[in-house]
């Protein structure tokens, strides 16, 4: 057997062994949303409807997000991320699915989620730059019981971070199936990535969010390196001339 029969073999069965809580909840999800699933298609909403109703959901959230609007940014990833799980299941039940479809929904998941963090990023970045110019206001917040100018700046350096980790989350897995390997293996991924900042969000400016935002980055890259390890593994035994260690996808 080849070697990437073998790293193949070995992967899906790490996989099933990963997946199945995850296929769990997605057979829950699958059950609760069922009535309004068929409800959308029977209303010819197409698939790809919802995957551009998604962007644009996450582009408020970023807005809202930048204005300081948390709490109601939360409401907004709620909202997007139920178009993210509808779309797949419109598309089955339609009998619509189609190559381009994927491709398009992954591509704006991952505009989408660079939206978001930017615009958090944003927020913290913009009110840092108004403590500089108004040093009162940092006394004023002192005084207060708010955050100090360096917890602005970390949130901001975490928000960035975990941007950063979510597209590596990403490329690694796409990536390494370019390469002929499976890489369905992490916990964290963009769905667990969407409830922690919506668990973050939903409790305003504040030590919740900056601690969402750090485990953001810290599982996202945790995820990351367990797909560089996994590849790593999977491909010590090459076949000779099939491919170019240099290639980019």
């Amino acid at each position: 057997m080849s070697a990437r029969r073998v790293a193949t073999a070995e992967a899906g069965s790490e996989e099933r062994d990963r997946g199945m809580f995850k296929d769990r909840v997605r057979q829950v999800a699958h059950t609760g949303l069922g009535p309004l699933v068929r409800l959308l298609a029977r209303g010819r909403v197409g698939p790809d409807m919802l995957t551009v109703a998604g962007l644009v959901l996450s582009l408020g959230a970023a807005v809202l997000f930048l204005a300081g609007g948390f709490q109601w940014a939360a409401l907004l990833l709620a909202v997007g991320g139920l178009c993210d799980l509808l779309d797949g299941e419109v598309a089955r039940e339609r009998n619509v699915a189609s190559t381009f479809g994927a491709f398009l929904d992954s591509t704006l998941d991952r505009l989408g989620e660079a939206i978001v963090l930017t615009g958090i990023a944003g927020f913290y970045v913009f009110h840092l730059v108004q403590l500089v110019a108004d040093p009162s206001q940092v006394q004023a917040e002192l005084d207060r019981g708010l955050e100090s100018p360096r917890t602005w700046f970390f949130a901001a350096l975490t928000a960035v971070l975990a941007l950063v980790g979510s597209f590596l989350v990403s490329y690694t897995r796409a990536r390494a199936e370019g390469l002929g390997l499976d890489c369905r293996i992490g916990w964290f991924e963009r769905p667990e990535r969407v409830v922690l900042l919506i668990i973050g969000a939903a409790f305003g400016v504040g030590n919740v969010m900056s601690i969402a935002l750090m485990l953001l980055a810290v599982l996202s890259f945790a995820t990351a390196g367990q797909r560089v390890l996994h590849v790593w593994k999977h491909s010590r035994v090459e076949v000779p001339g099939s491919r170019d260690p240099g290639e980019e996808p």
